[in-house]
């Protein structure tokens, strides 16, 4: 059988730890042998970063800027453990914070769902996407630990010299502050984003803050959101036939409950971060989870949701076989070679993105799974394999249908 070839390459990022010993497995049993593979490869493994001062995730995120399509393996955020793990030479930041603050990315995540997998909220039928702004807030606040009493003022200093003062708290014994803020540019990348996503998935776009509350910070969010859509998206959502909602995240919360889901839910960064993995609980588990960064000008990078799986590797370096999930870490493959082929008109690899999902959730749904969906899969008779146990069944049920 010929292989399909691709006229363009991805960029392909590796990582750490199992999921880089699943990122190759997945490539050897699924990928190569039926497509023609070009990819632009960089090493984003916590030791090459260590050697390169970091500089390859710069390099392969601004590759992505101009080739418009990674996919991505899980990757260490190192902390202190790790510094010395892996004797590094300082604390590097996560790849994906700056993969994300090049591309001025959108996070948008959405569980894989199969028909023996019950979700845990009993109405959602079609899954629920949540899309997360990944810029500032709390994961770029200043913080500080207040230990006598003291006045804590904002301060705000204008180019001009002058400076406007706003009183934060009249501390009377010792406590904690922390200080936060975004921006009207990364907000509106945000807002376009998430606009364009819900466009092409062809879904109602719900967004929720707490405007009430944060009645400026949260608010300017709102605004913006607001006036983004009536410019420039509101004939289109009508053409498409689909709604833009905004709503305070109680109320979000409470309406998600009793949806079929089939909608996309932007979330402000915390909040997106707390959300994606209230629904891929409800929904099995972060190794049933997509993930992809999308640009607001139309850049794509997949990625599994979940993180390196420490304790499996450990294992497998004492040489025992291990049954971890490869679903999330096959769905990013499938995903960026999807949309290299839209962008490439390639039919045919369209075609077997879509054949090789439909047949790893075949494969599932006759009762072959990994350990971690043992218990979920609601069915008279489960066989539990290893991973790569599964991914041949895959890639078994993958040939009988191109032959059929």
């Amino acid at each position: 059988m010929s292989k399909i070839k691709m006229k363009n390459p991805l960029v392909e990022m590796d990582g750490d730890e199992m999921t880089r010993i699943i990122w190759q497995q997945v490539k050897d049993i699924l990928i190569t042998p039926f497509v023609e593979l070009k990819t632009e490869y960089f090493d984003l493994g916590l030791k090459n970063r260590d050697l390169t001062n970091d500089r390859i995730t710069l390099d392969a995120a601004h590759r992505t800027q101009e080739l418009g399509v990674a996919v991505k393996c899980a990757t260490i955020t190192p902390n202190a453990q790790r510094m010395e793990e892996y004797r590094l030479k300082k604390m590097w930041k996560s790849p994906n914070g700056t993969i994300r603050s090049v591309l001025d990315g959108t996070v948008f995540r959405a569980p894989i769902l199969v028909d023996c997998i019950q979700p845990l909220v009993s109405a959602w039928r079609q899954p629920i996407t949540i899309a997360r702004h990944a810029y500032g807030d709390i994961y770029s606040g200043s913080e500080m630990l207040i230990g006598e009493p003291c006045t804590a003022e904002l301060v705000i200093t204008n180019s001009d010299g002058s400076v406007r003062i706003q009183r934060i708290h009249q501390f009377d014994g010792p406590g904690v502050l922390l200080g936060m803020h975004n921006t009207d540019e990364s907000i509106g990348s945000f807002a376009r984003s998430c606009f364009k996503y819900a466009l092409d998935l062809g879904q109602d776009l719900w967004f929720s803050t707490k405007d009430t509350i944060s009645k400026t910070y949260d608010h300017r969010f709102k605004d913006i959101f607001a006036e983004i859509f009536a410019e420039e998206f509101q004939a289109d959502f009508q053409k498409a036939g689909i709604t833009y909602f905004y709503t305070l995240i109680d109320d979000a919360v409470a309406r998600i409950m009793r949806s079929p889901g089939g909608i996309l839910w932007a979330c402000k960064n915390y909040d997106g971060d707390v959300m994606s993995d209230m629904v891929a609980a409800a929904c099995g588990s972060l190794a049933m989870m997509t993930s992809v960064l999308v640009s607001p000008d139309g850049k794509y990078e997949f990625e599994a949701a979940h993180g390196t799986v420490t304790r499996h590797y450990y294992r497998h370096l004492k040489g025992e076989r291990t049954s971890t999930n490869p679903m999330a870490t096959l769905f990013a493959w499938t995903g960026a070679l999807r949309k290299r082929a839209e962008m490439d008109e390639l039919a045919e690899l369209v075609s077997f993105a879509d054949r090789l999902q439909a047949a790893s959730l075949a494969v599932i749904e006759e009762g072959v799974v990994t350990g971690d969906l043992k218990n979920l899969v609601r069915l008279p008779d489960v066989q539990v394999v290893d991973t790569i146990g599964f991914l041949e069944a895959v890639g078994a049920r993958l040939t009988q249908g191109a032959k059929s």
